[in-house]
């Protein structure tokens, strides 16, 4: 009778062994594959906690983060003027307290002359709007089933900013409250700005020691493409601001359209904002010269913004900021409109600078590791001008 063995033939090793090992220790079922699995899964989780975790601490944080950007683009001149001065053997801090006070007494002198009048403008701008907008709709043929109420509502809203010009700022607006909150950000900004702009080398080794050593030259090169970034993006935003409100108000006054000091503060402030804001500014007038004037006025005042938006696009910005600022319109109009819902009106006033910091912190920390590249060589360190 044959053996068991020589019916079945040869016994095979099984191919996952479940005893358990001679030194006492159990087997891992799922072995490495199974362990990987797993703590990718962790990974994943914590991940995604912690993206909701710093979406939920911007959201709370986002006044702060704001005025940061803020001070940083107003130390900047400050510290540039401090340093120019302090080679012709002026201390840091006079030259800084010369820059502000300088800037404090132009930016004063300029809303002592030009608020006045056009607060004043605004507001019986505001009173005649149900009116216009009646004979906005009027003329363009549309029915008053609504009895004037858009009207009432235009005039309650910019009622509501003659009344209350704080809730403009947005998210800062949380920093105090009423007028006082608004005062005490401004002091805080300029005092932040000025103790910047006096010694900013602490700032800067520090932010350096936040990254590993073979990094910081990086980082130290990129913090001085945005320092020259913002100083010529301020620089152009000036003369754009002082050259659009100079033309739009002759050319609104040729033109005989009321309100003409009105429409031009607001399309110069409005230039802050990328390509939105000469949109922003240009409809107001020519809506109003369509509904208090005729068709002619209104196209006569459409041709106006057209005429200083081309000299704003071919001379002022390649002259002045494009060397500078130089970004994609696709990215700035993303960034902005972005920058705008997560941080309120006051941050389109800074979009800008935010997407240029941006692009610069990409580009250097990440675009150009992955290429290969290697820093230039020795930097001039941000803080010294």
């Amino acid at each position: 009778m044959a053996s068991d063995a020589s019916r079945t033939g040869p016994r095979l090793p099984p191919t996952r062994s479940t005893a358990t090992p001679t030194d006492g220790t159990a087997h891992r079922v799922g072995g490495p594959a199974s362990a990987t699995r797993s703590s990718d899964a962790v990974r994943a989780v914590l991940l995604a906690a912690a993206l909701v975790a710093g979406w939920m601490l911007f959201r709370e944080l986002a006044s702060l983060f704001v005025l940061i950007v803020i001070t940083i683009v107003l130390a900047l001149p400050l510290e540039a003027a401090a340093t120019r001065l302090e080679r012709r053997r002026v201390p840091r801090f006079v030259g800084a307290l010369l820059a502000l006070v300088t800037i404090v007494a132009v930016v004063g002198g300029v809303l002592y002359l030009a608020i006045p009048p056009f607060v004043s403008e605004l507001q019986r701008f505001a009173d005649q709007l149900p009116g216009l907008v009646d004979q906005l709709r009027a003329r363009l043929g549309a029915s008053s089933s609504t009895d004037g109420a858009t009207g009432q509502s235009l005039q309650r809203s910019v009622q509501h900013v003659l009344d209350k010009p704080q809730g403009l700022l947005g998210p800062i607006a949380q920093v105090g409250l009423g007028v006082a909150g608004a005062l005490g950000a401004i002091v805080l900004v300029l005092v932040g700005a000025f103790y910047m702009a006096i010694n900013p080398r602490p700032l800067v080794d520090g932010t350096l020691r936040l990254f590993p050593p073979d990094r910081r030259a990086w980082v130290e090169e990129a913090m001085t493409d945005i320092r020259g970034q913002w100083i010529g993006w301020q620089y152009g935003v000036l003369v754009d601001m002082l050259v659009t409100s100079v033309l739009l108000y002759i050319g609104l006054t040729l033109v005989g359209l009321d309100y003409a000091l009105v429409f031009s503060i607001l399309s110069a402030l409005c230039v802050v904002v990328p390509y939105f804001g000469s949109v922003a500014g240009g409809v107001p007038p020519v809506l109003f010269a369509l509904a208090e004037r005729s068709v002619t006025t209104a196209l006569i005042t459409l041709g106006v913004y057209l005429v200083v938006q081309q000299i704003e696009g071919n001379v002022i910005i390649p002259m002045v900021m494009a060397r500078a600022v130089s970004l994609h319109p696709a990215i700035v109009l993303v960034g902005v409109v972005l920058v705008g819902h997560l941080l309120g009106f006051v941050g389109l006033i800074v979009a800008v600078p935010i997407i240029s910091a941006t692009i610069v912190l990409v580009r250097e920390l990440w675009v150009r590791r992955l290429e290969g590249d290697a820093p230039t060589g020795p930097v001039r360190p941000p803080a010294e001008g």
